[in-house]
């Protein structure tokens, strides 16, 4: 079902976040609907926007670590500078 796609643990540990912060933040917003803020990014974004910029960012960054390493390099120094972007998009952006 899943062989169309090279499951590593690591694609398989970033997909989980995503499916985690997904729900984290539904259940935030329904508890405590959000508001409109200007943050180092050049638009006004609600909690949902960031989350979805940050997430683009955190793809582009894998896709990136994947394009620049070797062959068989290690996939967690990309997943964790992802996490990371998304962090600071998700509290300063």
């Amino acid at each position: 079902m899943l062989t169309w796609m090279y499951w590593t643990p690591e694609v398989a540990v970033f997909f989980g976040c995503i499916v985690l912060m997904l729900a984290g933040m539904t259940v935030w917003e329904i508890r405590s609907p959000t508001i409109e803020r200007k943050g180092f990014l050049p638009i006004s974004t609600t909690r949902g926007d960031r989350l979805f910029i940050g997430l683009l960012i955190a793809a582009y960054v894998n896709l990136a670590w994947i394009g620049i390493s070797a062959e068989n390099a290690n996939a967690w120094p990309g997943f964790a500078v992802s996490m990371l972007v998304l962090l600071i998009v998700m509290w300063k952006g």
